[in-house]
């Protein structure tokens, strides 16, 4: 879409995008037939205000997309959660460029935090595989009670309950800070720099 779009971290005069958020993120899950799990205006609200979540919109104000952050265990493990994008900029690059803002946003508060996902879409995964995450077990997420409550809104949740937490519908990632990821060129090949990715502690 030809539209100069801004990504940026919100603020509170951006609460009023709350209900479009919330009611895009359900009736996307309902489409797909898959999860999100169900937040609120004002849950959404509240995220806004604190600076912990990322918005996109067009210089006239239309909304964009959205994504924001949850802080698990005493801020050991951070979720960049609820990514959505409004249905006619799909497919525009504008999911990419809001996961690294909301990623970098998520450094910058959390710089010793594991940041995870939950995910059931193949461009969400590739995105976070560029910016360091691996695929995990659910067991090296956090255990923390509410964070696994709020996927009772689900329509998995029964899968999920009944392999014990285990693994479900969706693939878990995480970025840990003291395994960070840094990638040098080894080779050159038609103009093309090969890179080989080393773990550092």
């Amino acid at each position: 879409m030809e539209q100069n779009i801004i990504v940026r971290v919100a603020h509170s005069g951006d609460v009023s995008y709350a209900i479009a958020i919330t009611e895009e993120m359900e009736s996307s899950a309902k489409a797909r037939g898959t999860g999100i799990a169900k937040r609120s205006p004002e849950y959404v609200a509240k995220k806004i205000e604190e600076g912990k979540s990322v918005i996109a919109h067009t210089e006239d104000g239309t909304w964009v997309g959205f994504c924001y952050i949850e802080a698990w265990q005493h801020g050991q493990f951070v979720a960049n959660s609820g990514l959505i994008v409004s249905p006619p900029f799909r497919k525009s690059g504008i999911a990419k460029k809001i996961k690294q803002t909301i990623f970098q946003l998520s450094r910058e508060k959390y710089p010793s935090s594991k940041i995870f996902g939950l995910t059931t879409g193949l461009a969400v995964m590739k995105i976070n595989s560029e910016l360091g995450y691996e695929p995990v077990t659910y067991s090296e997420l956090t255990d923390d009670e509410e964070f696994w409550a709020g996927c009772k809104s689900c329509v998995n949740y029964e899968i999920l309950k009944s392999k014990d937490r285990k693994n479900c519908m969706c693939t878990a990632m995480l970025f840990d800070p003291n395994e960070v990821k840094i990638k040098e060129p080894i080779a050159t090949k038609k103009g093309l720099n090969i890179f080989k990715w080393w773990g550092k502690k």
